[in-house]
């Protein structure tokens, strides 16, 4: 595969909408976002998937900032610039600032972060690393957190190690004018 070029382009926008429209009735939207076309191609995953996407992204029990936070480093992690592009714009909605969304890359250990924030982002590496949280993790956690929230974070993160590891195996190309990953100096681990 090219660098440039996309393993399976995404449907034209007008077969797109008639998907939708088909699928979803009157809850269908006008999205033309690559990764919306490209799931297109499995009309039953694409079915499956949002409603989960939308509990994640509209109904969760995480504050908006966190979640976006959570996203960003799972996406950092895994290599994913288009969902990293696509969660700096969802983060900035959500208040995160320029400065959290460029020190992402720079890890848990970088100065700027409240504690719980280092915290959130290490639980995101334990995650992606080890597969689940460690004990003092979780403790650090549950302390900020109920039931509902821990739960819900560990979702968020395994839901965007899926899309990014999809949105990468398929090289799906980022829409013009959509960021990239911030300009740190790291390279993704």
């Amino acid at each position: 595969m090219s660098a440039d070029e996309p393993r399976i382009d995404p449907v034209p926008v007008d077969a797109y909408h008639r998907l939708e429209r088909e699928l979803f009735g009157a809850a269908a939207g006008t999205g033309t976002a690559h990764i919306s076309r490209t799931w297109a191609h499995n009309p039953g995953l694409m079915k499956a998937q949002r409603p989960l996407q939308e509990y994640l992204l509209g109904a969760s029990s995480l504050p908006g900032r966190d979640r976006e936070l959570a996203i960003l480093r799972i996406a950092w992690r895994r290599r994913s610039e288009y969902a990293f592009g696509q969660h700096t714009r969802m983060g900035r909605a959500a208040g995160l600032t320029a400065e959290e969304i460029e020190r992402v890359p720079l890890g848990p250990g970088a100065e700027g972060w409240t504690a719980f924030q280092a915290t959130l982002l290490r639980a995101v590496d334990e995650l992606h690393d080890d597969g689940r949280l460690s004990d003092p993790t979780w403790a650090d956690l549950a302390r900020t957190y109920g039931e509902a929230q821990l739960i819900d974070l560990i979702a968020v993160v395994g839901r965007y190690w899926t899309v990014s590891v999809t949105l990468n195996s398929l090289g799906v190309r980022p829409e013009p004018g959509l960021p990239g990953f911030p300009e740190t100096g790291q390279n993704p681990p």
